[in-house]
């Protein structure tokens, strides 16, 4: 097949190359315009505009958009819209919120335009390993677009499904990402026990390695950690500083909307919030309140 692949960054890039190694013609384009001299050199065709990604691709068009979440996917969308035609379509595979995504497929649909939403799980390692993708949209012009989902799944058979319709892949991704800031989290605090027992001298490293093997808490992200610490065995290089991207956020919103519990989710998205606070007013008034109350000890502020 052959299809747009609009930015080129970190994961636009790695999708545009594993398509091309697949067979398919890709026509790209980013903002930066030395990305796009350099997707020459996997094969891609490098395009100046939006308007010449469109004007190289043969009806039924397929535009693959990798952009951030929020505006950018908005001003995108808007700009390629009218110049499309009916049965063209526009996939979504960042990080957008499934509510907007809803919103897009309703205002498109109003022109024609199929606008299917890509959940892309996969991060730097997809272009050799694979993407799995959650795809919501049209059930038929899905189907249309599969060898492109079989080409950036780990196998035609493996790692893609359409879960449903126009927002679902999207939400599907969001609840992914929630799930995957709690299994983070609790390999953190489990390591985190382990470094604290001193007397032991427990070598991280070489525990993360046993575990990865026969373990049933093994699993890639298993084996990133074992490589980190590897590399690193008390992490020295790095704070303890951990954003959020904002899928974490909205899993914890939606669990609220329909009163779903999710604990583990949500005390992992606050403890990210609490690494970023070097120290913090409340833990100050939990100090100062048993001062007052017991005249506990407490530790004066260096400044």
């Amino acid at each position: 097949m052959e299809l747009g692949m609009i930015g080129l960054g970190r994961m636009g890039g790695n999708m545009a190359q594993r398509l091309v190694n697949g067979g398919h013609r890709v026509v790209t384009y980013d903002r930066d315009s030395e990305t796009v001299i350099a997707s020459a050199g996997f094969g891609g065709e490098g395009a100046s505009s939006l308007e010449e990604v469109v004007s190289r691709l043969s009806a039924p068009r397929a535009l693959w958009i990798m952009v951030p979440a929020g505006q950018p996917t908005e001003n995108t969308i808007d700009a390629l819209a009218p110049l499309l035609s009916p049965g063209d379509a526009i996939l979504d595979g960042g990080n957008a919120n499934y509510k907007d995504s809803v919103r897009r497929a309703e205002k498109l649909e109003t022109q024609g335009i199929n606008f299917i939403d890509v959940g892309t799980s996969g991060g730097i390692w997809g272009l050799t390993e694979g993407y799995s993708l959650m795809v919501g949209g049209d059930r038929a012009a899905v189907k249309r677009l599969e060898p492109i989902f079989h080409t950036l799944a780990p196998a035609p058979d493996k790692g893609y499904s359409r879960v449903g319709p126009s927002g679902s892949g999207h939400f599907t991704k969001m609840v992914h990402n929630g799930v995957e800031y709690g299994l983070m989290q609790a390999y953190a605090e489990g390591f985190e026990l382990m470094a604290a027992k001193a007397e032991f001298g427990l070598d991280l490293a070489t525990i993360a390695e046993t575990w990865r093997h026969g373990s049933v808490v093994r699993s890639w992200l298993l084996d990133l950690a074992a490589d980190a610490l590897k590399e690193d065995p008390n992490l020295e290089s790095l704070d303890s500083y951990v954003d959020d991207s904002g899928e974490g956020r909205w899993t914890v919103e939606e669990s609220v909307e329909l009163a779903v519990p999710i604990p583990v989710i949500t005390l992992s998205l606050q403890a990210r919030f609490r690494s970023r606070q070097g120290n913090p007013f409340g833990g100050r008034l939990l100090a100062a309140l048993r001062n007052q109350f017991g005249g506990h000890a407490v530790r004066k502020s260096r400044k």
